[in-house]
């Protein structure tokens, strides 16, 4: 089981969510994300009790029958010049350029304690040269009870399947907190738990990733550079000798690190530090993302967010 101690399922809605970082735009990733998404949706539905509400980087709107076209419409490939370098519509570049994307899609339950599903995707802008470590970024997210009534080789079958049909470079899934922010972390409110167990996550993915790899989760997804740096599969099996650690070799040049069958809370109180997720910490060390210079979780001070980011190292 998951472990999750009911104070966190009254106080704030708990979820498995799969995060991906895709080095590419919305050009390249559009068919792929399409694809993907209709996977999610026929695994989880698409009733009101599942999602009632959807952003098109703007405002929330109510979802409706007909909303579904628009949302499948901002996930299809791109029309016109590929690059906005090449772009002659100067208000249109300006548009993307203070939304800080080229496309952004958000479904969710309005009400977080009613559902947990969503799906997020942000697409970097387009230019010729990319802006240094952005990425594409696209996260599908279930509530922990899908997990207890499915189980957990259901849940990684689906995060497999999900991963296999994007350009990862590295990736995620796992126990986390539901964030209502997506462009940022956040600690208020769940301070005191965030602290006491270390398996839930607190961020949402990064966008300014890199080829790094943004932490240690139950589900690892490693790509290129970073898995042929470590020596590829065969290179991490030599190094990871914890019970339970599996490591799945996939399609184009890329792994699945399992951290045992069922995702972890630990309990920090009780002395479970979960050791398997430290010893793949050690592993990546090297390549793990750093807690940004002065950057402080909202809640937090900077010390307690470094303090947090490096909790399986420290």
């Amino acid at each position: 089981m998951t472990g999750l101690p009911p104070r966190i399922r009254q106080y704030q809605r708990d979820v498995v969510r799969l995060v991906l970082h895709l080095p590419f735009d919305h050009h390249d990733l559009a068919d792929r994300v399409s694809r993907a998404f209709e996977v999610y949706l026929r695994a989880v539905g698409t009733g009101r009790e599942i999602f009632s509400e959807y952003s098109l980087g703007y405002e929330p709107n109510p979802l409706r029958e007909d909303s579904w076209e628009r949302i499948r419409a901002a996930l299809a490939p791109p029309r016109g010049e590929r690059f906005l370098d090449d772009e002659q519509d100067e208000e249109y570049v300006e548009r993307r350029v203070k939304a800080q994307c080229q496309r952004t899609v958000e479904l969710s339950s309005g009400d977080a304690s009613v559902s947990g599903h969503g799906f997020f995707y942000w697409a970097r802008l387009p230019w010729r040269t990319p802006v240094q470590d952005e990425v594409s970024l696209v996260s599908f997210s279930w509530p922990t009870e899908y997990l207890d009534e499915h189980g957990p080789q259901r849940m990684r079958e689906l995060a497999l399947e999900l991963a296999s049909l994007l350009p990862f470079s590295s990736g995620h899934a796992g126990l986390a907190f539901y964030s209502p922010n997506l462009s940022g972390a956040s600690l208020e409110g769940i301070h005191e738990e965030a602290f006491r167990y270390p398996g839930l996550e607190v961020t949402h993915g990064s966008r300014f990733l890199g080829p790094r790899v943004d932490g240690v989760h139950w589900l690892n997804f490693l790509g290129p550079p970073v898995l042929g740096e470590l020596g590829a599969a065969a290179g991490l099996r030599v190094r990871l000798h914890s019970p339970g650690i599996t490591v799945q070799e996939m399609e184009r040049e890329r792994v699945l690190v399992s951290l045992g069958l069922w995702p972890e809370a630990g309990d920090l109180s009780r002395g479970d530090n979960l050791p398997a997720y430290r010893e793949l910490a050690r592993v990546l060390e090297p390549w793990l993302s750093e807690c940004p210079r002065q950057h402080s979780f909202h809640g937090s001070t900077s010390e307690e967010t470094r303090r947090w980011w490096r909790r399986f190292l420290d």
